[in-house]
């Protein structure tokens, strides 16, 4: 036997190594395979065999606080392609079909089909029922199907701000539908099932189906028909100011809870405008509770509120309007420093809403005081409510503030607020003394209407004493039926409520011609059931007042809120039920005409337009309002060069009435019945006149007259 040689052994030593590196080399690529690669390979094996269609959740639904649905999902599906399964001579045809039913573009479609890179391709989501019955009556071979959701809002323009929408695929946006999206989304259910390399299921093959679990409905505070009624009278503010926007909300002042939350302008949930963010970003806020404003007077309320509680000041205090006051070396004028308060009790300042009694009252608290229960009323941060967005006010910081500052913070200047502060506010100082969280949510339910969770919130405190409480409503109730506040008056009901005229700023500077009309009331006076505010930025037809663009519409509102809660009217001596007309026609009319034909109804007008005829008014012929109530006229001729007070139309001389003591809507009304207008300026009743009574103009002049209030 030979043995091997030295370079034989070298050889073989040679080839054993090259096999172990070889076999090393084929152990390590099997185990980077297996170990690292297996998992994404194994998805891939399974994604070629398998089928994974997704079943989309029920999203829960919005519900109002008596269970009327503001936001639902209904069933609908998504159509998908498989295109290895159509065949090429098939491929127009099946294109031609699903583009003219889904109302697709034909030569996108037809890519997709031809695109045989893809074993499964989304076609389009949300497409309704009856059109994917449509399509499977076609029998094309390679379109699938898959359970799909869409959301409808029934109510459509109603709370959209507050609702808020979804993306298309049903993940909350904005409002409701975002801050509670973890409660309405649901978990995603899906069908998985065998299929073969042309993405065929496989005959006898195994299929699986997770079931998708249903989201929770949320329910809301909101009355959506209190909700109708807010909306409703902003429109017609809107429409009757020429306001850039205007905002209401209706207050439960015993818990907090928010039952009518609106913004006008508003746009329609079930056709948003995606296509332009900005107009959709500006449409889709809730200004409620995202936008800061200057309160004006009435935040006199929480001034007066602070000084009752500390006992700075007592319902029998007095007061001297001398028609200013000098703070810190600026002259501070009174509203009506052209025919000066004089001497007054707080009462009396109270509804004349005189700025040097809430400028003295500031002065007595100091500023330690008086930002202490500013504080405790919930301004300078967020009040809780469940709202994204929400933003906590402008208040100056107390190392800063100066005596003009806390001067002009009195009555309502130097700091802002959103609305939502300024109607839980309110509502504390009048029901009693108890500041409660803002709600907007009441509770989550499952599906088979069972609490998952609550929100009802409770008590953040006792701000002022149920006395001085009822003391502050006995005060803005008279108010109401003698001092600024007139407009808001209800016969039958005790209404309390506050006006307020507030500047706006622009670049640090105030703008002379732009202001902030609002009003704040709440009835019954004696135990209030809701609050009401309405705001209106930027009126510009008629009066800016809050008396006039502001406190009309929240009156609309509390008058339609009470006799819906079926809270009868209990009339006083000498008081009467107001008796309702039917609204003339008054187009193609000229304004002479119109006047006399609305005189005759016991209606008085205002007008946008400087002549010729009458092409449109509001409310519409054949609406019934109230005696006394105010007409819009819209006429055909608009001149910007106009001023306000020369003659708007030309005419007989009629006499100028004496108009001292009443008030505005009586003096439009007896204007009106003369073919004049009036250009108003103050709150209250009419204080001096120009021209003098007993002179003679022309039909369709202006007749200048001051408002205040008599002591």
């Amino acid at each position: 036997m030979r043995t091997p040689g030295v370079s034989t052994k070298k050889r073989m030593v040679a080839s054993l190594i090259a096999i172990l590196v070889i076999l090393g080399g084929i152990i390590i690529r099997l185990g980077y395979i297996q170990l690292v690669q297996g998992g994404d390979l194994q998805a891939k094996a399974l994604d070629q065999w398998t089928s994974d269609l997704p079943v989309t959740a029920k999203r829960g639904s919005i519900l109002d606080r008596n269970g009327q649905s503001l936001a639902q999902s209904a069933s609908t599906d998504t159509v998908l392609l498989r295109p290895n399964q159509i065949k090429d001579g098939d491929a127009e045809e099946t294109a031609r079909v699903l583009a003219d039913l889904l109302e697709m573009d034909y030569d996108s479609v037809l890519e997709k089909v031809k695109d045989k890179s893809k074993g499964e391709i989304w076609l389009k989501r949300q497409v309704e029922r009856e059109v994917v019955q449509e399509i499977k009556s076609h029998n094309l071979k390679g379109v699938a199907f898959s359970v799909d959701s869409k959301r409808y809002y029934p109510m459509n323009n109603l709370l959209c701000q507050v609702l808020g929408f979804v993306s298309v695929d049903g993940n909350g946006l904005s409002g409701i539908e975002s801050k509670l999206n973890k409660y309405l989304a649901g978990t995603d259910g899906r069908i998985v099932s065998e299929v073969g390399a042309d993405r065929q299921e496989l005959p006898g093959g195994t299929e699986q189906y997770v079931e998708p679990i249903d989201g929770y409905d949320v329910v809301l505070s909101i009355d959506y028909v209190i909700q109708s009624f807010a909306e409703k009278h902003l429109d017609e503010a809107l429409q009757a100011t020429g306001g850039k926007k205007a905002m209401a909300i209706v207050m439960d002042p015993s818990t907090g809870e928010v039952l009518a939350m609106a913004n006008k302008p508003d746009y329609d949930l079930n056709d948003p405008p995606r296509n332009d963010s900005e107009l959709l970003q500006s449409l889709s806020r809730n200004s409620c509770v995202s936008d800061v404003y200057e309160p004006g007077s009435t935040f006199k309320i929480v001034t007066t509120a602070a000084g009752l509680e500390t006992g700075v000041i007592t319902k029998d205090s007095t007061f001297y309007c001398p028609g200013y006051q000098i703070v810190d070396g600026q002259k501070i004028k009174c509203w009506r420093h052209y025919n000066p308060h004089g001497s007054e009790t707080l009462t009396q300042g109270v509804m004349n809403s005189c700025n040097p009694v809430f400028m003295e009252i500031a002065g007595r608290l100091g500023k330690e005081k008086f930002y202490q229960y500013i504080d405790a009323f919930g301004f300078g941060k967020k009040t809780g409510i469940q709202f994204d967005g929400e933003e906590p006010g402008i208040l100056m910081g107390i190392q800063y503030v100066k005596n003009v500052d806390l001067a002009r913070i009195g009555f309502g200047q130097t700091i802002a607020v959103t609305p939502i502060q300024l109607t839980t506010a309110v509502s504390a100082a009048v029901n009693g003394g108890t500041l409660y969280e803002p709600t907007l949510v009441r509770e989550v339910r499952d599906q088979d209407g069972n609490t998952v969770e609550s929100f009802v919130k409770s008590s953040k405190g006792q701000v002022i004493s149920a006395a001085n409480s009822q003391l502050l409503r006995e005060m803005l109730e008279m108010t109401v039926k003698e001092g600024t506040g007139r407009n808001a008056y209800l016969p039958g009901y005790r209404v309390g409520g506050k006006t307020g005229t507030a500047q706006k700023y622009e670049d640090g500077k105030i703008v002379s011609d732009k202001t902030i009309a609002s009003f704040v009331g709440f009835a019954p006076a004696d135990d209030p059931k809701i609050v009401v505010l309405v705001v209106v930025d930027e009126p510009t037809i008629g009066d800016d007042h809050g008396s006039q663009a502001a406190a009309p519409y929240a009156k609309g509102i509390i008058q339609d809120t009470l006799q819906y809660m079926k809270v009868q009217p209990q009339y006083e001596d000498g008081e009467n039920e107001l008796a309702t007309v039917e609204v003339p026609d008054c187009i193609d009319l000229d304004i002479t005409s119109a006047a006399e034909r609305l005189r005759a109804k016991g209606l008085s007008y205002t007008q946008d337009g400087v002549g010729g005829t009458v092409v449109d008014m509001l409310p519409k012929p054949g609406a019934v309002m109230e005696e006394g109530s105010i007409v819009l006229l819209y006429m055909s001729e608009k001149d910007d060069d106009t001023k306000l007070d020369e003659p708007v139309h030309s005419g007989d001389e009629v006499e100028v009435p004496n108009l001292f003591g009443k008030s505005i809507a009586d003096c439009e009304k007896e204007l009106a019945g003369r073919g004049l207008m009036l250009d108003a300026s103050g709150e209250g009743v009419a204080v001096s006149q120009e021209p003098n009574a007993g002179e003679s103009v022309s039909v369709g002049s202006k007749i200048k007259v001051n408002f205040g209030t008599g002591q």
